[in-house]
């Protein structure tokens, strides 16, 4: 079973390479979204409007969501094994390709890469507008460059390597229930007027169990760093614009210069790695946050950076893949 659990895994993965998720089909996580959005107007108006509604309304919309979905997922893939372990390797790794997030972000992020490279900045501002949750509209160039690098450099955790390792100690199930804590994180784990209390418990679950895969997501890139640097230095002549150990050097120092203790841990990376200054000062729905930078300015950011943080995380997926893909082979 253990052989059959990491073969759905890495079939997913496998998958999500080469797929990502066509917009014609279904997404478990859509489903997600929308039962977090009926049980919130249902609980909100069940509960007071104080802190403590607030927040016990907030708890019990995470547990719902995680019975809901743990017990869907768990329950389709057990008769899926009951009828046979060939239909249950199938459905599995549909659940785990479905989970994983490589090539939507490598190819949102890229729309703004291309919209720079045709000068057409309001394309590159509306492209980097469907992948963070920024106000966009006032951008600049180099705005939006780092929007899209940081978007990068905090979703090589969130988005690709938590799910995975996830799924590889728990399976499709694992993976779907990071996604619904993920999914509520990103919904009504904001420090807003409406979400400070009632999103509490959902932002507080998702630092909790994304607390090791940020960690190990920033030691995976700290790698990358060195492994891009070596292979740019043997390819290219011109000046190297990765550096593995600059990128240890600002993991170390700036990896907690985020309201969060785990969002900056592969954006210090990042940062270090392209020897560049990321986050600083930005607006959430018309209201400018002030927040402290990560990183230091070696060089000018620019849009090429894009595409560099996409290399890093990409060879970031490929470190963790490996040992995954050794195990599966020896057992």
């Amino acid at each position: 079973m253990i052989r059959l659990h990491l073969t759905a895994v890495l079939l997913g993965c496998f998958l999500d390479l080469c797929f990502g998720d066509p917009d014609w089909l279904w997404h478990p996580v859509c489903a997600i979204g929308s039962l977090i959005n009926w049980l919130e107007k249902k609980l909100r108006n069940r509960f007071s409007k104080d802190r403590k509604g607030e927040q016990s309304s907030g708890l019990i919309l995470v547990i719902l969501v995680l019975l809901t979905t743990g017990g869907l997922s768990l329950g389709i893939l057990m008769i899926a094994y009951m009828a046979s372990p060939y239909v249950g390797l199938l459905m599995e790794s549909l659940l785990c390709y479905q989970m994983m997030a490589w090539h939507s972000l490598k190819k949102e992020s890229m729309k703004v890469y291309y919209a720079f490279q045709r000068q057409d900045l309001e394309g590159a501002r509306y492209a980097v507008s469907m992948i963070v949750g920024r106000d966009t509209k006032e951008l600049t160039d180099v705005g939006i460059t780092k929007a899209a690098v940081e978007t990068i450099a905090e979703n090589t955790s969130d988005g690709i390597i938590a799910p995975f390792l996830f799924m590889v100690c728990f399976g499709g199930v694992g993976g779907a229930l990071y996604k619904a804590v993920n999914t509520m994180d990103s919904m009504i784990g904001y420090q807003n007027e409406r979400y400070l209390w009632f999103g509490r418990a959902a932002a507080k679950l998702d630092d909790i169990i994304n607390y090791l895969p940020a960690r190990i997501s920033a030691g995976l890139m700290i790698g990358a760093g060195y492994i891009c640097q070596f292979f740019h230095s043997l390819y290219e002549k011109k000046e190297n614009p990765y550096s593995g150990s600059c990128g240890l050097r600002i993991f170390l120092r700036d990896r907690f210069n985020h309201k969060s203790p785990n969002s900056a841990q592969t954006e210090a990376v990042c940062a270090g790695v392209l020897q560049v200054e990321l986050a600083g000062n930005a607006r959430y729905f018309g209201t400018l946050y002030e927040k402290p930078t990560i990183g230091d300015p070696i060089r000018s950011i620019e849009y090429e950076d894009i595409r560099r943080a996409n290399v890093l995380m990409s060879v970031t997926y490929l470190l963790a893949l490996l040992p995954v893909v050794l195990l599966v082979v020896l057992l």
